[in-house]
């Protein structure tokens, strides 16, 4: 009986936790110049090609549902203006779009500014802007808390971030409609719980095949 119930205790503990109601939501982007409607091909001032932008970005939203916090990190595109020495490839805005039409291929209003214009991470401003020191790009996080957004609130929009109907992206000096854009993945039913019913199906089969092991034992 001890070594049964060794062998259930993970995949139950597994099982708790994927389906307690309590953990974060982890989201994610991937941002990319195909992305953007219509796609964008970086180029210089001049004309000439430049590197393509990308990016990624990871989002936590706490378990009340009442703050999101996310963290980006972008390459290619200039974050403090002196990175290159061409002006196209600059920062100028960036922030979450989100509508319940968003498709890959269409549109939405910002829903939250988090750097340049609209800026809405300032109850409080939790923003931290981490340039590279060397190469082109930075890392930038902050929190999208409950009274912010661009003329509407996390808890409106949580419909459309959660069924996938939202996006980030970074806009530069050459594209003042966005640069690079990803979609808010919202996750897939969790791994953990996935995991957790297969253990256990092992351990009950396992503890099965030694049970009648043994009671063969016994009859021979």
């Amino acid at each position: 009986m001890f070594r049964l119930r060794a062998i259930l205790l993970v995949p139950f503990m597994l099982l708790s936790f994927a389906t307690s109601g309590y953990a974060n939501i982890i989201l994610s982007a991937t941002l990319t110049n195909s992305q953007e409607n219509p796609p964008t091909t970086p180029t210089l001032s001049t004309g000439g090609p430049r590197p393509a932008s990308f990016g990624t970005a990871t989002f936590n939203l706490n378990d009340a549902m009442t703050a999101m916090t996310f963290s980006a990190t972008v390459f290619n595109i200039d974050f403090t203006g002196t990175q290159t020495p061409d002006a196209n490839d600059n920062l100028v805005a960036a922030h979450i779009h989100a509508a319940p039409t968003v498709t890959p291929t269409t549109n939405a209003p910002v829903v939250w500014g988090f750097f340049g214009t609209p800026f809405n991470d300032n109850n409080p401003n939790d923003v931290v802007f981490a340039p590279f020191a060397t190469g082109v790009g930075g890392t930038i996080s902050g929190k999208w808390d409950a009274p912010e957004g661009n003329g509407t609130t996390l808890a409106a929009q949580l419909p459309n971030i959660l069924s996938g109907h939202s996006y980030i992206n970074f806009h530069t000096m050459q594209f003042g409609g966005g640069e690079i854009r990803g979609a808010l993945v919202v996750p897939e039913p969790s791994t953990i719980f996935l995991f957790g019913v297969g253990t256990l199906g092992l351990a009950l089969g396992r503890w099965r095949w030694q049970l009648g092991t043994r009671r063969d034992r016994r009859v021979a």
